[in-house]
């Protein structure tokens, strides 16, 4: 995955989907339609960052398409992902219980191979007056790598999130 940050969001709502939970992106840019049922908007709360290795070297590895040996560098990050559920505000809420026992069937499973989940938590489910839904706020704290590789005369390629350092 290149980009950086640009596309984690989308990332781990890729992932939900995959897993049976309905997600968005949060801020997605252009119009939402609204949901008939539950949905999980995914958006990225922080992301903290540390060193990897020295210097954040974290060695060389062999590009197989180009057939060259690159020096790769990254950071350690921490990222934390709003994962909040909304629902229309029907019935007794069983729908927005349901949709966020698939979320944590989805997050407890560890999550996307490049964003393993460290920890969740969710908070009580409220009534949104302005949204005119039920929400239940809900977090995930993941690990990852932000890494690029330097080519021969110091020009780096795009970064890429990993979920562990793999040479």
């Amino acid at each position: 995955m290149s980009a950086g940050l640009e596309a984690i969001r989308e990332r781990m709502a890729e992932y939900l989907k995959g897993q049976g939970v309905a997600a968005v992106p949060a801020w997605p840019g252009a119009a939402r339609e609204r949901q008939d049922g539950p949905v999980t908007a995914v958006s990225l709360r922080r992301c903290q960052t540390g060193p990897a290795g020295f210097q954040d070297y974290l060695g060389e590895r062999y590009n197989e398409s180009t057939g060259l040996w690159e020096e790769w560098y990254g950071r350690q990050a921490t990222l934390t992902f709003g994962l909040d559920l909304y629902a229309p505000a029907r019935g007794d809420g069983e729908a927005l219980q349901a949709a966020f026992d698939a979320l944590a069937a989805a997050l407890l499973a560890g999550g996307p191979p490049e964003l393993p989940v460290q920890e969740f938590s969710c908070g009580e489910t409220v009534y949104d007056r302005e949204a005119r839904l039920l929400k239940r706020p809900a977090e995930a704290v993941c690990q990852a790598y932000l890494g690029a590789a330097e080519r021969p005369g110091g020009i780096f390629t795009d970064f890429e999130l990993r979920g562990g350092i793999k040479a």
